[in-house]
């Protein structure tokens, strides 16, 4: 789902260890895990893609895949080179973090120590214009033009701070203030267009915005991973305050390009999601899931019935996705979002929070839904929501594995499969609280 400093533009899954336990009791009370160490071996080219051979592996202050930071400061530190990271090739892992991870990195000068390399570079059509030779230039070419319109320059060297499937993000220095790139792939280009229509709001403010490339402004303040209750309180109802704005404006959302997770597209979704990964699945979670996709159209017409309307979905609300201090406050990576229950983002939020906190912000979730729509029936809601929340996940996890290149296949490959059993995990536990099936 942070960054080493300032404002934090990742996904929040990018620092697990392993997919988080959704809605577990004992989620906040897991030991702490020390990630392996990570080694990264750099394959080098030219800027026009042109060969250049490799450097011997060296090891990397981070376990992360995806932190280029800490790979252009150790090729720079252990070879005395100067290189921004494109794309991962290899990993000796699975899954991450750590181990031996290969990157094919762009070089303008041809260090010492380089070694012959044998291996093939090919080309895949989803691969992402950062993650190819030339592509990071373009990136900040762009950025600088946008600086310049704005009356702005660079007054230092960008910092490239993280690059994957999901992303790539540099650091700008423009006076006093950093100013920050981000590029995504296709499935989250809506982000810019929804931070325009979100302006003014407790959300990111836009410098520029191209498409799938946006310049953002830095957020004074803190991530916040570690908040207290009160900062919780409020990351809440600025939620709930933005989804009560947008909830007559669905159809605007979804043609700036927002993902519908609405009763019949979320179904069909899912329905999809389980049987591509049936396979790898145990026979009595396949049982346990059909039921739950034939029953989706009847829990969703008693979703209809709690009083909450459609409206606009975070996607990835939980507190390392917003910033700040005291009483400004900011909403971060709206990647994800989409239009659907406005629940959908709070059993993910509870689960990333202390297990004393659970109690009383879910209650003050449901009150603030109680008392901005009086009659409305939140808890139901939220109980209906459980199992759908979860198996959304393994929608998300599938269409990012659609849409990357294979190379990049590790970082979610068992995600739809670890989702759709945690499902039906939610879907057995209801069983035994109810005594229906």
């Amino acid at each position: 789902m942070s960054e080493t400093s300032g404002i934090t533009l990742m996904d929040a899954r990018e620092q697990d260890l392993a997919p988080f336990a959704l809605f577990s009791a004992d989620a906040a009370q897991l030991p702490v895990v020390t990630p392996p160490a990570r080694l990264a071996r750099l394959v080098l080219v030219t800027p026009a893609g042109g060969l250049l051979g490799s450097l011997a592996p060296y090891p990397v202050e981070t376990p992360w895949w995806q932190d280029a930071e800490a790979v252009v400061r150790g090729a720079r530190e252990h070879h005395g080179a100067e290189v921004t990271v494109l794309r991962m090739l290899e990993a000796d892992r699975p899954v991450p973090p750590g181990g031996v991870v290969t990157y094919l990195v762009e070089a303008g000068e041809t260090p010492l120590g380089l070694q012959p390399w044998t291996g093939r570079l090919d080309d895949h059509p989803l691969r992402m214009p950062y993650a190819r030779p030339g592509g990071p230039d373009a990136d900040l070419a762009w950025a600088d033009g946008e600086l310049t319109s704005h009356g702005l320059s660079r007054t230092g060297p960008a910092r490239q701070v993280r690059t994957w499937n999901l992303s790539s993000l540099w650091r700008l220095p423009v006076g006093d203030e950093t100013v920050w790139l981000k590029h995504v792939p296709p499935f989250f280009a809506h982000e810019g267009a929804l931070l325009a229509r979100l302006a003014g709001g407790p959300v990111p403010t836009l410098v520029a915005r191209d498409g799938a490339r946006i310049l953002m402004h830095e957020i004074p303040g803190e991530d916040l991973y570690d908040a207290e209750t009160p900062v919780l309180d409020r990351l809440v109802e600025l939620l709930v305050g933005l989804q009560i704005a947008c909830s007559g404006r669905v159809d605007e959302l979804r043609d700036l390009g927002l993902a519908d997770w609405r009763g019949p597209a979320l179904s069909a979704a899912i329905a999809s999601v389980v049987e591509r990964t049936a396979n790898v699945l145990a026979p009595d979670d396949q049982a346990v899931l059909g039921a739950f996709v034939d029953g989706l159209p009847a829990r969703f017409e008693s979703l209809g019935g709690t009083g909450l309307p459609d409206t606009l979905v975070h996607g990835d609300f939980q507190p390392g996705n917003a910033r700040g201090h005291g009483a400004s406050l900011v909403l971060l990576d709206w990647g994800d979002s989409g239009v659907g229950h406005p629940l959908l983002d709070q059993a993910a939020f509870l689960d990333r929070i202390p297990a004393a906190a659970v109690g009383p912000i879910r209650e003050l979730w449901l009150r603030t839904w109680r008392a901005a729509l009086p009659g409305s029936e939140p808890d139901r809601a939220a109980a209906l929501l459980g199992p759908v929340a979860a198996a959304r996940m393994a929608v998300i996890y599938r269409m990012f594995l659609d849409g990357i290149e294979p190379a990049e296949h590790p970082y979610h490959a068992a995600d739809p499969a670890d989702w759709l059993t945690r499902t039906a995990r939610l879907l057995r536990s209801d069983r035994d609280v109810t005594g229906k099936a």
